[in-house]
């Protein structure tokens, strides 16, 4: 699948700590964070990728693309 036909992340919601917590879709859907994990495992959602933190726990983190605006933490929040 291409990179412009899958959907991407467009907007972000955070906890108090500043941690991502869900996050909205190119095609406007809104996924809790394990959704959105399991997307983004699952090749459907382009632009982000999985890694292991420290811990072992999987995380979300947009693909390193030398433009830091378009790093998740940058993307819009929303309601």
């Amino acid at each position: 699948m291409e990179n412009n036909t899958r959907e991407h992340f467009v907007a972000v919601q955070k906890n108090g700590d500043g941690d991502l917590t869900a996050f909205k879709t190119s095609a406007g859907r809104v996924l809790d964070y394990n959704q959105a994990l399991n997307e983004v495992e699952s090749g459907t959602i382009a632009g982000a990728n999985v890694f292991k933190a420290k811990g072992g726990s999987l995380r979300i983190r947009g693909d390193a693309d030398g433009d830091p605006s378009n790093n998740l933490d940058q993307l819009p929040i929303f309601e």
